[in-house]
């Protein structure tokens, strides 16, 4: 008797183990600013994951907090339940924002899913936070270097007397463009004046035809 109670216990404990994870939601939330027109493939998108409900937010805000109806969905989430959107910056969190927003989920044991591939936080398990954190810190570190970088360049070329060329096409000396004219006027072939002074075609074009 004792034995068969056991299984008939152990069998209701399973059965409502299965009734809790077929509970478990994937919602999916498609934001759109202003100038979109992919809010219908993000929603066609988030029903083929497997989201049967689907939330949309127009929103404009650049203040970078969650919209009203990112909040109201979340809030709706019983725990286990993934969010689901098409890409991270769908959500339209700044980047602070965007880490207290997956730290409040993973504290309520929810999940946020992107289809691009770039975070499932199911998967990572409690390791979400830490790792957006770092590569974060990796793009900022990165810029920070880039735009260091630029600006050694440039003073180094202020000392050396270099010209300083912030784009586009580089400026021609005004030595060359005169030898480009005197070799024109001597009768001389554009290949001729182009192994001469070693500057591209287009651009003896342009000092003859601008002279």
């Amino acid at each position: 008797m004792e034995k068969r109670f056991r299984s008939s216990k152990n069998f209701f404990a399973a059965s409502h183990s299965f009734m809790a994870r077929a509970r478990k939601r994937s919602v999916g939330y498609a934001r759109i600013g202003i100038d979109d027109v992919d809010a219908q493939l993000q929603v066609a998108e988030l029903r083929a994951a497997g989201c049967k409900y689907v939330v949309q937010e127009l929103s404009s805000r650049e203040d970078g907090l969650p919209g009203i109806r990112l909040e109201e969905v979340v809030c709706s989430l019983g725990q286990a339940d993934q969010l689901v959107v098409t890409k991270i910056s769908r959500l339209g969190l700044k980047k602070i924002e965007l880490l207290w927003f997956l730290r409040d989920l993973e504290s309520q044991g929810k999940h946020l899913k992107t289809l691009d591939g770039f975070l499932d936080t199911k998967l990572l398990e409690g390791f979400a936070v830490p790792m957006l954190g770092l590569l974060i810190g990796c793009s900022d570190l990165e810029q920070s270097l880039n735009k260091e970088q630029a600006i050694e360049n440039i003073h180094l070329r202020r000392i050396q007397g270099g010209n300083i060329n912030m784009g586009g096409r580089p400026k021609t000396s005004a030595i060359k463009e005169a030898l480009v004219l005197r070799l024109r006027g001597e009768g001389c072939s554009y290949r001729s004046i182009r192994e001469q002074t070693g500057l591209a075609l287009s651009t003896i074009r342009r000092i003859i035809v601008s002279s």
